[in-house]
């Protein structure tokens, strides 16, 4: 194999692949990348084994072939060579070049590492790389990164007839959002097929991270796989199994008691009491009636906090007490500057939703209520 690249496209290529590779493992063969040089181009590869990532970056290929090279020193070496590089190989040796550096790095053969997923394309369909990154933007956050409830760890992505929904929860708070989608298929040009599955936050990161906002991005899925491709990306990844709980139930439908706020104010204000605020808990209290909303803090071994805020609040008097990381959680996610809560009773979760114009998405958050002490 012989081809040269831009020190600009090699590290391009490695950047987007090293968030697949594992940083501890058994498998010395996950460590490294996969480097195969094509027509025109060199294509990049790496895998956890849950997760794969596949770039192809622009180079003048003198001789095809492939090899796969240690990941963390290549990525350091690209960061350090001065110019256009060079790599040839001969058996499992891989000489890098660019000006007068000169490396040489053992590599392994290709044939050790692990086969990408088959996923079906043949019934694909496509998602704008917008809607894609607005989902997980404003929901993946939630899921759980506890192993106790493993189903929890994931996120449910639901398509329906002309919508597709993303859901995540840890069981303490919960965020959703519903998008309209013209549904146009690959090739057959027919909508997706409706389904649950559900996907890894990580996975899911890998895709907002390397898909553009303009980019067309076409989704297959097989038993227990998904991938995504593009003109120059792929990214495959295990589904997680299991079925998702009934998120619809634990929604209040009858929070009667409703606050508007300005965003900024409210984060701002949450954020001042949260200083004081428990480590362990991290318990504020807030209470609702008439204009004002009135926040409170008290840590023995701390000390305590106070603060009023002006609010829009339709409801009788309310004491309600909410974990403040939680809160702040929701509220960098909000997409607008003003959100609505609603409230029922001070052991109901009480919901967040965005506040704007035509254009704001169909977006729900919930979060419990932690009990206040006396």
């Amino acid at each position: 194999m012989r081809f040269t690249i831009t020190r600009e496209n090699l590290q391009q290529g490695l950047a987007a692949v090293a968030g697949s590779i594992p940083t501890r493992t058994t498998l010395p063969v996950l460590s490294n990348i996969l480097i195969e040089a094509e027509d025109g181009a060199v294509r990049m590869s790496g895998t956890d084994l849950d997760t794969a990532v596949s770039v192809r970056v622009a180079a003048d290929v003198a001789e095809a072939g492939a090899i796969t090279a240690p990941a963390k020193k290549l990525q350091e070496i690209a960061r350090e060579l001065p110019g256009t590089v060079e790599f040839t190989t001969q058996g499992d040796s891989i000489q890098i070049s660019s000006g007068r550096t000169r490396y040489k790095l053992n590599g392994l053969p290709r044939d050790e590492f692990p086969a990408f997923p088959k996923v079906d394309f043949a019934e694909s369909w496509r998602v704008t790389g917008q809607d894609l990154q607005r989902l997980i933007t404003h929901v993946s956050f939630a899921a759980s990164t506890e192993e106790t409830r493993p189903i929890l760890n994931g996120v449910l992505w639901q398509l329906g007839d002309g919508e597709m929904r993303m859901v995540a929860t840890n069981g303490h708070r919960l965020a959703k959002m519903t998008l309209s989608v013209d549904g146009g298929g690959a090739g057959a040009d027919t909508a997706a097929p409706p389904g649950d599955f559900i996907v890894h936050p990580k996975a899911l990161g890998q895709v907002q991270r390397l898909f553009r906002a303009d980019d067309s991005v076409e989704v297959g899925r097989s038993e227990n796989h998904i991938g995504f491709r593009g003109e120059n990306v792929q990214i495959y990844t295990r589904l997680i199994e299991g079925p998702y709980p009934n998120y619809e139930q634990v929604i209040p439908k009858d929070n009667d008691k409703t606050m508007v706020a300005d965003k900024g104010a409210l984060q701002a204000a949450v954020r001042r009491m949260a200083i004081v605020a428990s480590d362990q808990t991290h318990r504020i209290r807030l209470s609702l009636g008439g204009p004002m909303l009135r926040f409170a803090v008290e840590t023995p071994d701390v000390g305590t906090a106070t603060e009023e805020l002006q609010v829009e609040y339709d409801g009788d008097p309310l004491e309600i007490g909410f974990n403040a990381q939680y809160l702040l959680e929701l509220l960098r996610y909000m997409p607008t500057d003003e959100v609505r809560m609603g409230f029922k009773a001070p052991e109901r979760a009480a919901t967040m939703q965005p506040i704007g114009n035509e254009d704001t998405p169909d977006y729900l958050c919930l979060v419990m209520p932690l009990r206040l002490l006396s």
